[in-house]
């Protein structure tokens, strides 16, 4: 009799949807295996157990080490992965995603490949931003300059709401030490608003580099989707953090970060937000089947059926 090791891996049926998970933790400087199904990180303090069908992401930053059996549980539960550097400013992997049908995938395929469809998703992208206006006759030119009209306002708001001199926006992941408090802040915690959305694109089965503002970049879709949720997360809290001159700025920005995520239910909202712009308005869920058969006439046909020469099944 063959004797079995470890857990049985389970199956994606059982495993929570992504709006039941929690956003994400961030390790640095311990050691990462499993017990069974959770995923235990050992420090110097001792071990603590992580439930891994539980979380979206884990951000793993400087001095962290991963076994191979740790990597196998968080494929298989689909979390997805970031390697960061001190200041969090990396991203490298995903895991599987937390779907088996490619409805929504195929969707964004078709609205991104036709050029009508594709701006109408833009343009919805933006009315989220602009929910007083109607902005379904505006070019992508004018969008972008209403978007940027917006952002700087926020940013204006913010730098006199907290007394933080602010001049321009720099991402610098080779020379974080040089930028301001500010910038700091921003782009670690725009990383974390990364690795979210990426998780969450994954677990709906959607391609991150399937675009429709961005296009081109590999996270394309990743960055859309985060966009919708700077004014409200992460600006904000970058001239909180700046104003309370903090030690280490990055680390406190991943700690409120991850709180504002959870408390304004962003993991949830984006989940409904893809399905909407994916399903041009109307957020459709409870596919009956995952797997189909193509057929350039009616569509899609069932599979697992035997059909005859002229397409009637036996």
């Amino acid at each position: 009799m063959e004797i079995k090791s470890g857990v049985e891996k389970p199956g994606i049926q059982a495993l929570p949807r992504a709006q039941d998970r929690m956003t994400f933790i961030y390790l640095e400087r311990c050691k990462i295996s499993r017990d069974n199904g959770a995923i235990t990180v050992k420090t110097q303090n001792g071990v603590t157990h992580i439930p891994g069908a539980a979380i979206s992401v884990l951000l793993l930053g400087p001095g962290t080490e991963v076994t191979h059996r740790a990597m196998e549980l968080i494929g298989d539960m689909g979390v997805t992965v970031i390697w960061v550097g001190e200041h969090g400013v990396r991203y490298y992997a995903y895991g599987r995603a937390l779907t088996n049908h490619a409805t929504l995938l195929l969707r964004q395929a078709q609205l991104v490949s036709n050029e009508k469809k594709h701006i109408q998703v833009a343009r919805m992208m933006y009315q989220l931003r602009f929910p007083d206006e109607d902005v379904s006759k505006l070019t992508m030119q004018q969008l972008r300059g209403r978007e940027g009209s917006r952002i700087r306002a926020v940013y204006r708001e913010q730098s006199k709401k907290w007394n933080v001199a602010w001049k321009r926006r720099e991402y610098r992941p080779e020379d974080y030490e040089s930028s301001d408090a500010v910038n700091q802040s921003l782009s670690a915690g725009n990383a974390c608003l990364y690795g979210l959305a990426h998780a969450v694109v994954c677990a709906l089965g959607c391609s991150p580099g399937l675009g429709f503002v961005h296009v081109g970049h590999e996270l394309s879709f990743v960055y859309d989707v985060a966009d919708l949720y700077k004014a409200e997360i992460t600006i904000p809290i970058a001239f909180e953090m700046a104003s309370a001159n903090v030690e280490d700025i990055g680390s406190a920005t991943r700690r409120r970060v991850r709180d504002e995520l959870k408390k304004g239910h962003i993991l949830e909202r984006m989940v409904h937000d893809i399905k909407f712009l994916l399903s041009e308005g109307e957020c459709k869920e409870d596919y009956k089947s995952t797997l189909y058969l193509w057929d350039n006439i009616q569509g899609e046909v069932d599979h697992g059926v035997s059909y005859t020469s002229d397409g009637d099944n036996k």
